[in-house]
């Protein structure tokens, strides 16, 4: 039997990235369809083991970020190459450091806001089919009960992964190349415990990569140059001890494996994140090699800079050309991301001798020259992106909003919780007075700097500055939040 469900939003995909998305809309009074081929159970299998500084920034203004770091644990300093620690404490945010945990507590959090949210789950739902015309978009699923269901959506999101289903049906490619083939996964018992939180090493032609769940077992990823076999080709313990022992001089005596595997890392981007209707995000959209921890970093940022521009757009509060600037805004990072992540994992795998060269020249340079050390530091941890902003706009336009003190004692990313704008001004200003018309619905926060500082900012519900002025004008106050918030 065919009907047809009216939902103005449909996220396919349940991982961090739709999660994160379905929650923000659903919080912003979007009604919103999730649909997941699996089954209503959060993965244990998690590939993903890190939350960089500007993910924890963005959760932090959800309210999230404490109860993360309540359960992970801080790693302040980062080994590359063998010979290069990168300290993290110099970076200007609150959450200096990585977060070390499992993707699946991500998921848990992000999964239990979404349902009080009001997230229309429909879990072992897989998409068939997908049209789209001017008003809107047609999805056809199929449930667990097996009939076909018709479902109508002004907007579809497609965050199911890299092989997306979504990103198929819209007829776009995923250029790019497999880096490394047959990298292993296993998750063991260790009968001793690594020095350090994060085990990374690598030597000659082996790669090993060792991080703690939480409950006593670890996740071992593991790579041999001189293996190369394919996915499905079975995998003993015992393989994965030598690659082990050839990078990390020794296996720690692992045991008692839960779950091993082997996949191959890709590198590769749509080249639109948007078609019509459908939105591309995550792994939908860029797929990284797993060298520094960002693909699920940057599929979260995906999902924080999409979700408040679709609620405004929905919202009647902003124009359809809004949706523009997730493609202008989002995929040059994604480009980024893919070129660091990959220049980390060719850096560290070198064998030639230009390569080895370039390696020690590089760590040179971040060892003794603190400007290119903070651009690196930046790229790895999200904070030093900046989004394009028009010509002719204020300095600070598209750039992270540093989570600033405010003069009521509260924090910059504590106001900016609520999906709302938030309108900061000198303590002089009368910015409450731009708050007349019902508070914007309950989209605007007016608020004052702590400190004497005389810049007047406007920051958008994603943490970046829409609007910046030297000096507060009341006109150009008005004339910004008509612009920006409607």
């Amino acid at each position: 039997m065919n009907r047809t469900v009216p939902a103005p939003v449909i996220v396919v995909g349940s991982g961090p990235t739709g999660l994160l998305l379905a929650g923000d809309l659903a919080a912003a009074g979007v009604q919103v369809t999730l649909l997941e081929k699996r089954p209503e159970k959060i993965s244990n299998l998690s590939r993903a083991f890190v939350l960089h500084a500007r993910t924890l920034e963005q959760l932090d203004a959800r309210a999230l970020a404490d109860d993360l770091e309540a359960i992970g644990q801080p790693l302040d300093r980062l080994r590359l190459f063998g010979r290069l620690t990168i300290d993290l404490t110099p970076l200007p945010s609150r959450f200096n450091h990585l977060l070390v945990l499992p993707q699946y507590e991500v998921e848990k959090l992000l999964l239990r806001r979404a349902v009080e949210a009001g997230v229309d789950f429909r879990y072992e739902t897989e998409m068939t089919g997908l049209t789209q015309d001017a008003d809107g978009v047609t999805v056809e699923v199929r449930g667990p009960t097996g009939p076909s269901e018709s479902l109508r959506a002004a907007y579809v999101v497609g965050a199911d992964g890299m092989r997306s289903a979504v990103r198929n049906a819209i007829g776009l490619p995923f250029p790019g190349q497999s880096v490394i083939r047959s990298v292993v996964l296993a998750d063991v018992l260790l009968d001793e415990k690594p020095e350090t939180l994060l085990t990374v090493a690598t030597v000659g032609d082996a790669f090993a990569f060792i991080a703690p769940f939480g409950d006593g077992y670890y996740r071992v990823i593991g790579w041999n140059r001189a293996r190369d076999a394919a996915d499905d080709e079975p995998l003993d313990l015992d393989e994965v001890r030598e690659i082990a022992r050839l990078a990390l001089g020794r296996d720690f005596g692992m045991r008692d494996a839960r779950w091993m595997s082997r996949f191959h890392s890709d590198e590769r981007q749509a080249p639109a994140y948007r078609v019509g209707r459908v939105f591309l995000a995550g792994d939908a959209a860029h797929v990284h090699t797993p060298a520094g921890g960002q693909g699920m970093n940057t599929g979260l940022q995906d999902a924080a800079n999409l979700g408040w521009k679709l609620a405004a757009v929905l919202g009647g509060h902003a124009p359809l050309t809004l949706l523009d600037t997730y493609q202008s805004e989002r995929h040059p990072v994604g480009r980024a991301v893919l070129r660091s992540s990959g220049g980390i994992v060719r850096l560290a795998m070198a064998k030639r001798p230009w390569t080895l060269a370039l390696r020690a020249a590089l760590t040179t340079v971040l060892d003794h020259v603190p400007p290119a050390r903070r651009k690196a530091l930046g790229q790895l941890t999200g904070i030093g992106y900046a989004y394009p902003a028009p010509r002719g706009t204020h300095r600070l336009v598209g750039t992270r909003a540093p989570d600033v003190s405010l003069a009521d004692g509260g924090r910059l990313y504590e106001a900016l919780r609520g999906g709302r704008f938030v309108l900061v001004t000198p303590r002089t200003y009368d910015a409450k007075a731009h708050n007349t018309s019902g508070d914007r619905d309950g989209r605007l926060a007016a608020e004052h700097w702590a400190s004497d500082r005389r810049t007047a900012l406007l920051v958008r519900p994603d943490g970046y500055v829409a609007w910046a002025a030297d000096e507060a004008d009341t006109g150009a106050i008005q004339d910004a939040l008509a612009a920006h918030v409607g």
